[in-house]
């Protein structure tokens, strides 16, 4: 039968859901300043469907405008269509930015740390999910049987981030029931987040493929592993693309810049968390003990710090400079990479802007600190929930700024009514919702 090669022009929304609108393919190119029609309340459909309290009501018009550099087409090699889709950005009719565009909160971001601090920031996104196509089996954490059971998932999944220009590191099973794990080569801070929106969607037509489901939910039971979302990041100088992280003379190795950097990550992080670890489940990770993020703490080489200070591999011949990075920890993939990376930025720029002092790593498990340790090392605990994280930024003027009073405003309306819709049910049936939606 004949058929019309169709592409989806979407954007990463406030819910984490990837939405967008069809046309035939070969009129991509001609909409590529036009863009396609789209409504400003379609940005408070969360990600169970029902719509927040919205500001805009039936009112208004917007653009989404293809960036034609995230442009995506996997073949698959079955009689399926392909993965057909581009990112953009959600604009005014004149072509002007929206207020509310989850890419131009990162792009903002990106500007004022060249502009105040002639920087630009590299990243990677390591992404935990579950697959259901392989049975849960006990002691299967990092084992080859669990590598074996997914079958040809890994090897179509890998194929297919290639023929999307992303270039994988490593793929693995996690510890979690089900889980899995792949990495990608760092890029810009905006391709990073780019690539990750997209990994996830081709993880789960790929899966769909094979007849079952990739979850990038939070948790996928109140009592298992979660699935998190760690960002790798280095900074480095605009001009000449010169790392600027790592001074061998300095304390742990980190440069000046990068200190006041990670002390204005350290500094918001409570408030952070409302943006990067952005549903109610999400606050079942972030607890001590669960080797995940429950602290306001920069560590070395410890996987329960909200921020850490990755390894270097030292062989034989390597650049120390080039593999000097950070990791943050404290965030999920229900969250929009466009807010989890344009949260780092801001909260970089604001301990630049500052000159916040060096932070000092935490050498013991903060949980295990007497109070008088505690306060000595000026940690706080993360917020226990979401609605908790969402007071803290509502209260922030620092981050107000940063997201504008109008996507500050829509921020929190949606989030407090996903909240409210999850409120009443038993934190079993939560999980189980988002583990549908993500």
């Amino acid at each position: 039968m004949p058929r019309e090669d169709i592409v989806m022009v979407c954007c990463s929304d406030i819910a984490g859901q990837v939405r967008g609108k069809g046309l035939l393919a070969r009129d991509l190119h001609e909409r590529r300043e036009k863009g396609v029609g789209w409504t400003p309340t379609n940005i408070m459909i969360t990600a169970h469907g029902a719509i927040a309290d919205t500001p805009w009501g039936p009112f208004g018009d917007l653009i989404l405008k293809p960036d034609l550099d995230t442009l995506v087409r996997v073949d698959f090699g079955d009689d399926g269509a392909p993965e057909h889709f581009v990112l953009g950005d959600i604009r005014h009719l004149d072509g002007t930015a929206w207020a509310c565009c989850p890419r131009d909160f990162l792009r903002r971001g990106l500007d004022a740390l060249k502009a105040e601090a002639g920087l630009t920031l590299k990243a990677s996104f390591e992404h935990e999910f579950h697959y259901d196509g392989v049975e849960e089996v006990a002691n299967s954490g990092y084992a080859l049987d669990a590598y074996r059971r997914q079958g040809v998932f890994a090897e179509t999944f890998l194929d297919a981030l290639q023929q999307a220009a992303i270039i994988p590191d490593t793929f693995m099973p996690e510890y979690g029931p089900c889980q899995y794990e792949v990495t990608v080569e760092p890029k810009p801070a905006m391709r990073s987040a780019d690539e990750a929106v997209i990994l996830r969607q081709i993880a789960r037509a790929t899966a769909f493929r094979l007849g079952h489901r990739a979850s990038f939910t939070p948790i996928l039971r109140p009592d298992s592993v979660g699935n998190g979302l760690h960002v790798h990041f280095s900074l480095h100088d605009a001009e000449t693309g010169k790392p600027v992280n790592h001074d061998p003379s300095a304390d742990h190795g980190v440069s000046a810049t990068a200190a006041h950097f990670l002390a204005g990550i350290l500094d918001k992080l409570p408030v952070l968390t409302a943006l990067t670890a952005a549903t109610p489940i999400s606050y079942l990770r972030l607890v001590p003990n669960r080797w995940s993020a429950a602290y306001t703490n920069l560590g070395v080489q410890d996987r329960e710090a909200s921020l850490r200070i990755c390894p270097v591999f030292e062989t034989t011949g390597v650049d120390v400079a080039k593999q000097f990075h950070f990791e943050y920890r404290a965030a999920d993939a229900a969250a929009t990479p466009y807010f989890v990376l344009g949260a780092i930025v801001w909260a970089g720029v604001h301990g630049l802007r500052a000159k916040l002092p060096r932070p000092e790593p935490t050498e013991t498990d903060p949980g295990g600190m007497t109070a008088e340790e505690f306060d000595r090392c000026k940690l706080a605990r993360l917020p226990r929930s979401l609605s908790a994280a969402l007071d803290l930024l509502e209260a922030d003027e620092d981050a107000k700024g940063w997201l504008g009073p109008e996507l500050h405003d829509a921020y929190l309306r949606h989030k407090r009514f996903e909240d409210a819709l999850m409120a009443d049910l038993p934190l079993e049936e939560q999980c189980a919702r988002y583990h549908k939606v993500f």
